[in-house]
């Protein structure tokens, strides 16, 4: 290393060392440029949507009957499942017209908010755990066996007793997401807070900063990219929770797996379909928030986005 090299390494872990104790030492910028998006990015994702709604009318038309010896209708076509859904207007006796897409909306956005109170519970929840657990190494020995217990849990077993001891309303639905969504909160977090490099902390303890300092100047920061990965993990868990709780305890408000129930057994399997695709659509939106939230939290110093193409 040149000597012009070394005076430059000094003054930046001087600078460093001078303000520690007042403000965040944000690391530097990987890469300002943006991505670059090659014909790839777009054509991958059309051509596999295409094969599968290509699959699926073949199910639909010839596998179903010929391969497994069950009828068609038990699979129906896309633009079938879209028209029912989202367009069709049946009349009803009263002269009135049924249209399924406003009990699906209506559903959808039910299980949209027991969902997200849900997951912020956990969020809150699982976030001051990890804190304690990494505080304090007799706390992650106390807790982290019964998290892994409850991690393993099947979740349909739980669910009745969790209804029959705490009733059926949306309270116990939000429950039934902490419980699904909590683990891997603790456990990312837990991750990132504990991977700080011991020469960050040596600097930190340079200055004798005091503990709440290092924890939201130092390990918050460094931790954020394995926080964030936990978040949006739980996300589609917290989903399954809300849409569990639903199909089980039918009662309350009317969420999405319970209109998908209602459906199911009235043999309507187009609008089945519909019903599970806007809770696909709720995984995805809920998940691409988190990525949102982590992108205006963490900034472009860890946005793995900005790799370029070769």
């Amino acid at each position: 290393m040149s000597e012009r090299s070394e005076r430059t390494s000094d003054v930046s872990v001087a600078h460093l060392v001078d303000t520690v104790g007042d403000e965040l030492v944000e690391p530097p910028l990987i890469d300002e440029s943006p991505r670059r998006y090659s014909a790839i990015d777009i054509v991958g994702p059309i051509a596999v949507f295409a094969a599968l709604v290509g699959l699926w009318y073949l199910m639909h038309h010839w596998g179903l009957r010929h391969i497994f010896d069950k009828p068609g209708y038990l699979m129906p076509p896309p633009h079938e499942i879209l028209y029912d859904s989202f367009v069709r207007r049946v009349p009803q006796p009263d002269g009135s017209d049924f249209v399924a897409r406003n009990d699906l909306v209506a559903a959808v956005l039910s299980t949209a908010k027991v969902t997200l109170l849900g997951l912020g519970a956990s969020i809150v929840l699982g976030t001051a755990m990890a804190v304690l657990m990494n505080r304090a190494r007799w706390v992650e020995r106390t807790a982290w066996p019964y998290l892994i217990a409850m991690q393993a849990i099947p979740i349909l077993a739980i669910v009745p007793i969790v209804g029959s001891i705490f009733g059926y309303e949306s309270n116990t639905r939000i429950l039934i997401c902490v419980i699904i969504s909590i683990f891997p909160i603790v456990s990312n977090t837990l991750f990132g807070l504990q991977s700080v490099e011991s020469s960050q902390h040596d600097l930190f303890s340079v200055r004798g900063v005091s503990r709440r300092t290092r924890l939201f100047k130092l390990e918050f920061p460094s931790a954020m990219p394995a926080i964030f990965a936990g978040f949006r993990i739980s996300s589609g868990l917290s989903v399954i929770g809300a849409v569990v709780g639903e199909l089980f305890f039918r009662q309350g408000s009317t969420g999405i797996g319970i209109v998908m129930d209602k459906f199911r057994s009235r043999s309507l399997w187009t609008l089945t379909y519909g019903a599970l695709l806007l809770t696909c659509l709720l995984g995805i939106a809920v998940f691409l928030l988190f990525g949102w939230l982590s992108k205006l939290a963490i900034g472009r110093w860890h946005d793995t986005s900005l790799r370029q193409s070769t």
